[in-house]
């Protein structure tokens, strides 16, 4: 059965994964979100020997704060592929784990208030068409037969419904597929910092950890929002940003709708214990700092498509990896950015706490204001094209990078992470990933931004 904590994971959360360092491994990988430790356990599986190193806690950013939905409907057609092999993988992991992730199939739904906006979220339709996905176009009767608002709540003009998409607890899925792929022979160690890679002739032979020193002759990065600041150490440059972006906790209240759902105002999503987290869109707050004037340039074309509710503030907290004072270069021996904030862990955006909850309140009267039990911020490793970069890096054997999932790689994560131990262990990885290139921003491509939803 499910057990879970009722909030993300802090620096204040007990340490779960203190392997010791191994003098050698097939694959170093850095960050234990979830993206690193899915490919952790697929590597695993195809027989590579892999080290996770975490520098706070396994889950403890993005990965433990996002909504928690594992969602094909609305994707980019690139990423399809690789989303229904994560939902068919998810289901399998939940039973793998003993049902400790809290999966379920409760479906989910784009609803829209007007004709127009019904009409554009039905665009997306033919992609579903192409990849026969089970999705359905509702009016408003159907959309009533899902959602009960009751008596003067809301009543949308119609909505996209995907029947199978599903829903699981971040902050209980990712540890649980961790503690399966530690059970399975994979090393992980929480508190543990990766510092510098080690190279001989452009290769890469091994990582330096504030423990110790690993050797392994590929590394994957999957730091999440610490993973540009991490290359740029290194003279690899990527145009990612982080954004900030809060959600809240209800205390538990009658079932609306046992799935997950938005509008173009509010994202709500039923929980296992019989509350809902909620968020309100267009929430997103980007802290301007040194690479944030870098790539304002490549960042400009999405800046002018999904970003024009997105709040800008003048600097970052202290240790953030885009901070003004963050130092960008150290040695092998010197505490770096990485040490100094274990957890990124933002103070949530208060101002936009109250709106969410008569938001909610507005679309389902009969329920009343909902009493929230906490609100949690979240840092997204965002880019500018809106999806992700899963590439070797040109020119730096053995490294491969995984990042910029831009809010959807909680759901992708074991799509991506079977992907990457494929491209780790030489094998066909199974999807094209041409569009996740490395090089994309630099070949002279035209950036097409993908959904940012």
């Amino acid at each position: 059965m499910l057990s879970h904590p009722a909030a993300p994971i802090t620096a204040a959360s007990p340490i779960l994964f203190s392997d010791p360092l191994p003098a050698e491994v097939d694959v170093v990988i850095i960050g234990g979100g979830v993206i690193g430790i899915m490919s952790a356990l697929y590597l695993n599986r195809l027989g590579l020997s892999a080290f996770v190193v975490e520098k706070g806690r396994v889950a403890g950013e993005q990965s433990s704060r996002n909504w928690g939905w594992i969602r094909q409907l609305g994707r980019d057609e690139a990423e399809l592929p690789v989303m229904m092999e994560a939902s068919k993988l998810w289901e399998q992991l939940d039973a793998e784990t003993g049902s400790r992730t809290g999966f379920k199939r409760s479906g989910i739904l784009y609803l829209s208030s007007t004709k127009a906006d019904l009409d554009k979220q039905a665009e997306w339709l033919d992609v579903a068409m192409r990849h026969q996905l089970d999705v359905k176009l509702l009016d408003s009767a159907g959309v009533a037969d899902l959602v009960h608002t009751g008596p003067g709540g809301k009543r949308w003009a119609g909505g996209v419904w995907s029947p199978t998409d599903a829903r699981a607890e971040p902050w209980a899925a990712v540890p649980a597929v961790a503690g399966l792929a530690q059970s399975e022979g994979v090393g992980i160690r929480e508190n543990c910092a990766a510092r510098t890679f080690e190279t001989t002739a452009g290769k890469i032979t091994g990582v330096h950890t504030e423990d110790g020193f690993i050797a392994a002759s590929q590394v994957v990065v999957a730091g999440g929002a610490w993973t540009s600041l991490l290359l740029k150490r290194h003279g690899v440059s990527i145009p990612q940003l982080a954004v900030r972006s809060s959600v809240a906790r209800t205390a538990a209240m009658a079932e609306v709708f046992s799935g997950n759902a938005l509008d173009e105002e509010l994202a709500f999503r039923r929980r296992e214990d019989g509350g809902y987290s909620v968020s309100a869109l267009g929430s997103h707050d980007l802290m301007i700092g040194p690479d944030a004037f870098r790539h304002f340039v490549t960042w400009l074309p999405v800046a002018m498509k999904s970003l024009g509710d997105t709040r800008f503030l003048p600097f970052a907290p202290r240790h953030y990896p885009d901070a003004w004072g963050t130092k960008r270069s150290w040695s092998k021996d010197e505490e770096t950015p990485f040490e100094r904030c274990r957890v990124l862990n933002p103070d949530p955006e208060h101002r936009r706490t109250e709106p969410t909850r008569k938001r909610f309140a507005a679309r389902f009267p009969s329920l009343g204001a909902p009493e929230l039990l906490n609100v949690w911020a979240g840092m997204i490793d965002a880019m500018p094209d809106v999806v992700p970069i899963v590439d070797r890096v040109p020119g730096h054997e053995g490294l491969i990078v995984a990042t910029g999932m831009s809010g959807h790689g909680f759901g992708i994560g074991p799509g991506f992470g079977k992907a990457i131990a494929n491209l780790a262990a030489g094998r066909p990885t199974g999807h094209d990933l041409s569009r996740f290139r490395f090089s994309r921003f630099t070949d002279g491509s035209r950036l097409v931004p993908g959904p940012s939803l």
